[in-house]
């Protein structure tokens, strides 16, 4: 497992690996059309460059992998040791030599380079961070599309008594992991033109969009 690289530790990381490992992958029922739909969404060429930012086990990377190509790269980034451990499992098996993980938090992740796109899949503490975003959003080109998917509260009339169960949750399962809002990516939002959006499950699962401009850089703090 020699591209698995250490960057930073978090004090709920050893607590995120022990929930993590009985789902190494995260593909349940209809999350693989999902994670599809979600790399369509990044519009990739041949030879691109992606991050997968709280990338998990890698349930994207055959996804991405296809999508950029041979002569792309994917970097993936988690906290979590044991899902970088999934990960690197999954890369090994399909002798991908172009995917790299980096176990570290995305607020503090060390990038070279700029990214032509970013994949935040069921990850909210990157894309609800603003802290996160200030480190990420300086490493992508202009241009670039990120994608967001994960939990909100739903306004629907079915949706809503799913929202008590979802809060208590994660609550339960990751303390440390923002508790589901409405507009849970109004950060990115912000930071983006063209966005767009899809509900699932009765609106409490939401897939999101949109184009990095120079104006959504201006700001962060490596760029002139």
């Amino acid at each position: 497992m020699s591209n698995l690289q250490h960057n930073d530790e978090a004090p709920y990381a050893k607590y995120l690996s022990r929930i993590v490992r009985p789902f190494p992958n995260f593909d349940f029922f209809f999350i693989k059309s999902v994670r599809q739909r979600a790399v369509d969404w990044l519009q990739l060429r041949d030879g691109a460059r992606v991050l997968d930012l709280g990338c998990g086990g890698g349930g994207s990377f055959p996804y991405l992998a296809r999508a950029v190509g041979p002569t792309g790269s994917v970097t993936g980034v988690d906290i979590s040791h044991q899902s970088c451990i999934n990960a690197m499992r999954r890369i090994d098996s399909n002798e991908w030599k172009h995917i790299t993980v980096m176990e570290a938090s995305a607020q503090n992740v060390s990038l070279a380079g700029l990214y032509d796109g970013a994949l935040m899949f069921a990850a909210p503490d990157v894309y609800a961070s603003e802290a996160a975003l200030e480190n990420i959003f300086p490493h992508l080109r202009e241009g670039a599309r990120v994608v967001l998917f994960g939990a909100k509260l739903s306004e629907g009339r079915l949706g809503k008594c799913l929202n008590p169960l979802l809060q208590q949750l994660v609550v339960k399962l990751s303390p440390n992991t923002p508790i589901p809002e409405k507009e849970p990516w109004a950060l990115i939002a912000k930071r983006v033109e063209n966005f767009c959006l899809e509900e699932y499950f009765f609106g409490s699962m939401f897939l999101a969009a949109g184009t990095v401009t120079r104006r959504g850089l201006i700001g962060t703090k490596h760029q002139p």
